[in-house]
């Protein structure tokens, strides 16, 4: 039974991320990532890992995709300026994610890659949060508090940017 979930959530998943390359409209393509992102979170529940389950719907659909969708407002890209964006940069990118997706794609159907939920118990499942809780809170307090700091500052930098680009009509 898990593994028609799976296969719905993945076939889901694929087809909302399509859709997120494929559409013009920007906010369409960001509610398709949320579609997205929700449905990876229902395959780590069915893997048995709720923490990560709730860290990609909090962080991944919560935060992120409001400040993407804010910035699509605020921005107000021009379709053309966009699109000469996405054309000048995309095209390696795309090629390399393609090549990437293939590759992993054969390996999971020839079942090379398999997760190993086999050889754990539910009682190591359940410990799973508070392990990786004092793991982040002892051992990566550091690198943790950086990454904090790195976001608060990109964020003001984008604030800052938008309102100069809003005050002076450009940059």
């Amino acid at each position: 039974m898990e593994q028609l979930f799976f296969y719905i959530f993945a076939a889901i998943a694929v087809i909302s991320a399509i859709c997120v390359i494929s559409l013009r409209n920007a906010v369409h393509s960001a509610v398709f990532l949320i579609v997205c992102l929700l449905q990876v979170a229902a395959v780590y529940i069915l893997l048995r890992a709720p923490f990560l389950a709730a860290v990609q719907v909090f962080i991944y659909v919560g935060a992120v995709m409001v400040f993407f969708l804010f910035a699509v407002m605020v921005l107000d890209l021009g379709t053309e300026k966009l699109k000469q964006h996405i054309h000048s940069q995309g095209g390696p990118a795309v090629v390399i994610v393609a090549a990437m997706s293939a590759v992993l794609g054969y390996y999971a159907l020839k079942g090379s890659i398999t997760a190993p939920l086999g050889e754990y118990n539910e009682a190591a499942l359940a410990r799973n949060t508070e392990v990786i809780g004092r793991s982040l809170f002892t051992q990566y307090i550091f690198p943790f508090e950086v990454v904090s700091v790195v976001l608060l500052a990109a964020l003001i930098g984008a604030v800052v940017l938008v309102s100069r680009m809003k005050a002076g009509g450009g940059r």
